[in-house]
């Protein structure tokens, strides 16, 4: 297969299109926002994963889904959010099937990437692919579902060093999309034996890790009470071969933070209650919360006034090193802080790629946002470890701050008020 077509480049189909383009292969590239194909056009990559490299290739930029027509295989990678009932938001995968339906042509492939629930891509897009293009279901035209497995930010773990998970509506599609994906994945790939295998394969990894973390901020909590510390406990069992190295963490972003909810809803949906999965997500949505509420009991120990205290947040993104604020829980930190009527001001080095909705999303206005960090506040919070982080000598400046550190990045004996999550 020479023609493929990548629709919504973003962190998933960025490296996608840009190792299909690299192997030879004759690609195409959709996306609705014209911001985001002048900037590659211009060989600007906003979201840090292939830099300026994308200028030297020869993908073709468009917004019209026209131009879909002459291709074999068209690869969807929209987002798949979830609404504020916390049910998956199925809005984004069934535009882009009614538009890809409209331009459908004889013998092509759909292959979806996008993170879904077990049955979705036949449940949701199938029907809507051959109500609009009057195609018939694996004869005429044919699907595929070959998770997402990008690490935003991650140098080693890039496309072509993942295993890729490929499957097909036939044992034939899912051949060809296996040669296909073998062209650019060096590290091979995975048949599965049917679509809904592949779908829940992508919806546990995130569910798995999710769960673990989950213990992990549990125990935060409990060692907390007790007066011991987690590091030093985590550290002491982690002397086992067999114990899972993980940690306290705020779960954010369009993965960890939401997969677990697409598998709950389609287990409620077949009768089963989820219990563990679902408790996990109620702990782990709970967390900038208990922060919040840590920062403003330390605040009340270092006898500081907590309301119009200041307190200066630094690092806004979901995760380290990666100019994506979408679902960061920093948000509800902030959101907390505000309403004990503490005063917020927010640093982050990729505090250009912010937009109105994001801050919104932050519950942050322009004017609270710095361009650089001011140094006269109560106490600060490090939400995440980017690596600007490690350049930032903060002993000179935290002297009789309070310092919430959610990742453990410092050394607490540097400071009279220090915690970590």
């Amino acid at each position: 297969m020479k023609k493929i077509a990548v629709v919504w480049l973003w962190y998933v189909g960025l490296p996608l299109a840009y190792n299909f383009d690299k192997a030879g292969m004759d690609v195409v590239w959709l996306d609705i926002s014209d911001k985001k194909i002048e900037d590659l056009k211009n060989g600007i990559d906003s979201t840090n994963e292939i830099w300026s490299k994308i200028s030297k290739s020869k993908i073709k930029f468009t917004n019209d889904f026209e131009d879909l027509k002459d291709r074999e295989v068209i690869i969807v990678t929209v987002p798949t959010p979830i609404n504020k009932q916390k049910n998956p938001d199925f809005v984004p995968l069934q535009k882009s099937s009614e538009a890809i339906g409209k331009i459908l042509q004889k013998g092509q492939i759909v292959v979806y990437e996008s993170t879904v629930y077990p049955g979705c891509t036949e449940e949701i897009c199938l029907p809507i692919l051959a109500k609009e293009s009057g195609l018939k279901y694996n004869e005429e035209f044919f699907l595929g579902y070959s998770p997402e497995r990008i690490n935003p930010g991650d140098k080693v773990h890039t496309v072509e060093n993942i295993i890729k998970v490929v499957s097909g509506s036939t044992d034939e599609t899912a051949n060809k999309l296996v040669e296909m994906y073998n062209t650019i994945i060096k590290a091979g790939t995975h048949k599965a034996p049917s679509m809904k295998v592949a779908e829940a394969s992508k919806v546990i990894e995130n569910t798995q890790r999710d769960i673990n973390i989950w213990l992990m901020n549990e125990l935060s909590c409990i060692f907390d009470k007790i007066g011991i510390n987690t590091d030093d406990v985590l550290a002491a069992a982690g002397t086992k071969w067999n114990f899972l190295k993980f940690f306290p963490w705020l779960v954010g972003w369009h993965c960890i933070g939401v997969d677990p909810y697409r598998l709950a809803y389609k287990a409620e949906e077949v009768g089963y209650n989820p219990e563990l999965i679902l408790a996990g997500r109620r702990i782990n949505d709970n967390m900038p919360i208990l922060v919040a509420n840590s920062i403003v009991k330390m605040l009340i120990q270092a006898w500081k006034k907590v309301n119009w205290s200041n307190i200066l947040v630094l690092w806004l993104t979901f995760k380290e090193n990666v100019p994506d604020f979408r679902n960061s829980k920093v948000s509800e930190m902030i959101k907390e802080l505000k309403d004990f009527g503490i005063n917020i001001k927010a640093y982050d080095p990729y505090y250009k790629s912010l937009t109105k909705y994001d801050m919104e999303e932050l519950n942050i206005k322009e004017s609270e946002v710095l361009k650089n960090i001011e140094w006269k506040y109560d106490g600060v919070v490090y939400a995440v470890s980017h690596q600007e982080f490690k350049s930032i000598d903060v002993k000179q400046f935290l002297d009789d701050w309070i310092v919430f550190d959610v990742k453990g990045d410092l050394d607490e004996n540097d400071f009279e008020f220090y915690k970590k999550l």
